[in-house]
């Protein structure tokens, strides 16, 4: 190699093509790998990535590839410190939190490039004002999520069921998830009782393109995703929690509650019993 290329600086910059929109705000809650909860969100794309041509054809595919950054994590400016904090050994979750295994070895968000990578069921692509927004389902992602780029999910290259998992060979096993009637009461006081008309968890549509009414804009449809609260947002609440997004070192603590933010409510929920979660307080931001 030459001085030359020695000197080189070792990153790259890439930009910013769109952002992720989604009822989650903060990290605790959001599922640890994409497509575990049926999560409806929207990716806003920004100018002059928004353009409906740059989409034209995506609508024949079901699945689609997102590269992200995991922008929640600290980001040193300089690069010699961040050569200098890489951790080349992680302790995942899966493995009870106590278990170190090497960082290309994992899923962690630690990365070298702060980089995700997931696949996500594509619902379909609205036309707003002329802009475009990919309502999808199944993300990891958190809302603010900067989206780096998108890719077409083609089956035959892409699926391949012979492949071998290491030590997350099935899904996570499900926590059973109960709900106090207080707590109840509080969610149907605070849920909206009709399902918005542009954006619905429950929309059979499929990988279609849809140009919205006129009134509609992005922030109003941004606004329904982020924090208007449904009724339909109870089953999604549960399937989140049932993840069971504690810490592994106090998955045995009874009685210890935590909160997932979830929209415009803080959910708060505690272990009750061995795989049993209750849920105990919804509670406006």
């Amino acid at each position: 190699m030459s001085d030359d290329n020695m000197s080189l600086d070792n990153s790259h910059h890439v930009p910013i093509i769109g952002y992720h929109r989604a009822p989650l705000s903060q990290k605790f809650g959001a599922p640890r790998q994409p497509n575990l909860v049926a999560l409806t969100s929207a990716i806003e794309m920004l100018a002059p990535y928004d353009t409906p041509a740059a989409f034209e054809g995506l609508e024949a595919f079901s699945h689609i590839w997102i590269s992200w950054q995991f922008h929640h994590n600290y980001r040193h400016k300089d690069n010699n410190q961040a050569n200098s904090s890489f951790r080349a050994q992680v302790r995942p979750p899966r493995l009870g939190g106590n278990q170190k295994i090497g960082i290309f070895a994992s899923r962690s968000m630690y990365r070298p490039s702060e980089l995700g990578l997931s696949v996500v069921k594509l619902e379909r692509i609205e036309i707003v004002q002329g802009r475009v927004l990919l309502i999808i389902k199944g993300a990891d992602m958190i809302d603010g999520t900067p989206i780096i780029d998108i890719k077409p999910y083609v089956a035959y290259s892409d699926a391949l069921p012979d492949a071998k998992s290491g030590f997350a060979p099935i899904a996570p096993a499900l926590l059973e998830v109960v709900m106090t009637e207080t707590a109840y009461e509080q969610f149907m006081l605070l849920a909206s009782v009709g399902e918005p008309a542009e954006i619905s968890n429950n929309d059979a549509s499929h990988s279609s393109v849809k140009s919205v009414s006129k009134s509609a804009t992005v922030a109003s449809m941004v606004e329904q995703i982020q924090s208007q609260l449904l009724i339909s947002d109870i089953e999604a609440i549960k399937a989140l929690i049932a993840q069971d997004p504690r810490p592994a070192y106090r998955r045995k603590e009874k009685e210890t509650s935590f909160i997932m933010r979830y929209k415009s409510v803080d959910v708060s929920f505690w272990l009750i019993d061995l795989g049993q979660l209750q849920i105990t307080a919804v509670v406006a931001i």
